[in-house]
């Protein structure tokens, strides 16, 4: 029989039930009738639950292929482009953008900080930028960009376009990509949304879409926005394949987002991050981001002294739990733990209490419940 592991990683997250019930459903012809009404549905509701007054585009796809779609619709070659990087996915924009013929500058932390919002402000003013992009929440180093701020910020620099990637943040931290100032926003169904992969999900601003219009004929085929506008209007129309249960998926999953609402939502996940950074920190570990720019959907947790990465997430997956190993520097030093999603109090329980018994496999002299003490100590204040 199969081994039944929780999956506590930045992505995939754990799929509830309901979600699971829409992804199972006989498959339909995307020209069917009834899908062209759910997919049309989908794409209205997500531009309305982000107030996003331009078009939502929920495609097939990755968040690395939205990265690409973001980059390709507002620039031509030989723009300048800045990039505020807060880590690895930040730096994944520089081979993006490179490889268009874009003039490449980066502005970057060390991990387990953010770029300042002055840092930001001076550099846009050095030159002109057709775009900038930020990192909501990097998933290397669980640090979260201050997106509202830097949204205000932007009201001095209107040549430029503010593309905000949300893989690991939208619809978890809250995000108006109206309100905040965002040109594009992006994320993948299989994070916050809580949906497996294949999915990726772009808002463009008015803004957006008039830039991509002035560009003319760009090199990009399947990620231009132009291609599939007349689709997003009218999905009985055809340009590629739509990923029919995904869409259902998304559509349930999108009523669980709104009747939980947006702001309920973020204050879920910021209580839940808060009282599992104490519960880890009880136990030994101590949290890669500083604590005035820690995200809320995910953890890089680095390990007390002699704890040995490989053996302890062995330990983990023998207790039936999966969580990720970190990058960049902090390899083998740490591991990172997702929290993001549909997951509940029992489901952070259940992993805490699989780290206490591999720390104990480790050779850690803990306390069993110590980590599941503090974090419901903390979560009923």
């Amino acid at each position: 029989m199969e081994k039944n592991v929780l999956v506590m990683i930045p992505g995939p997250t754990p799929v509830v039930k309901s979600i699971q019930e829409q992804m199972g459903r006989e498959i339909q012809a995307f020209g069917d009738p009834r899908f062209v009404k759910d997919y049309k549905e989908l794409i209205d509701d997500l531009g309305k639950l982000f107030n996003c007054s331009g078009q939502t585009f929920p495609l097939a796809g990755t968040g690395t292929l939205a990265m690409e779609m973001a980059i390709s619709n507002v620039t031509r070659r030989g723009d300048n482009v800045l990039i505020v990087s807060n880590g690895f996915f930040g730096d994944r924009f520089i081979d993006i953008c490179e490889r268009k013929g874009l003039n490449v500058d980066v502005l970057g932390a060390e991990w387990g900080t953010a770029v300042s919002l002055e840092a930001i402000d001076r550099k846009l003013s050095e030159k002109k930028y057709a775009a900038m992009t930020v990192t909501h929440v990097d998933t290397s180093t669980a640090v979260l960009a201050p997106v509202a701020e830097i949204g205000k910020m932007m009201k001095k620099h209107p040549e430029t376009m503010f593309i905000v990637d949300g893989v690991a943040a939208t619809a978890a931290e809250f995000t108006d990509v109206d309100g905040m100032g965002i040109d594009i926003l992006f994320t993948g169904s299989q994070k916050a949304f809580g949906v497996c992969p294949g999915m990726l999900i772009l808002w463009a601003s008015e803004r957006a879409l008039a830039r991509r219009k002035s560009l003319g004929t760009i090199p990009e085929y399947y990620v231009d926005f132009e291609k599939w506008l007349p689709i997003m209007e009218n999905p009985a129309k055809y340009f590629a394949t739509p990923a029919v249960n995904l869409v259902w998926a998304m559509k349930e999953a999108t009523a669980i987002i709104s009747e939980e609402g947006l702001k309920a939502r973020d204050a879920r996940h910021h209580k839940n991050a808060q009282a599992i950074h104490k519960a880890l920190e009880a136990i030994g570990f101590s949290i890669l981001a500083k604590p005035e720019c820690r995200a809320d959907t995910l953890s890089v947790c680095i390990y007390p002294n002699g704890v040995d990465d490989a053996k302890f997430r062995a330990a983990m997956f023998e207790e039936g739990v999966v969580v990720a190993g970190a990058l960049g520097a902090y390899a083998g030093k740490a591991f990172r733990l997702g929290h993001m999603g549909n997951i509940d109090q029992n489901t952070i329980v259940q992993a805490l209490s699989a780290v206490e018994r591999s720390l104990k496999a480790c050779g850690c002299d803990i306390r069993y419940g110590t980590a599941v003490g503090a974090y419901m100590e903390a979560i009923n204040e």
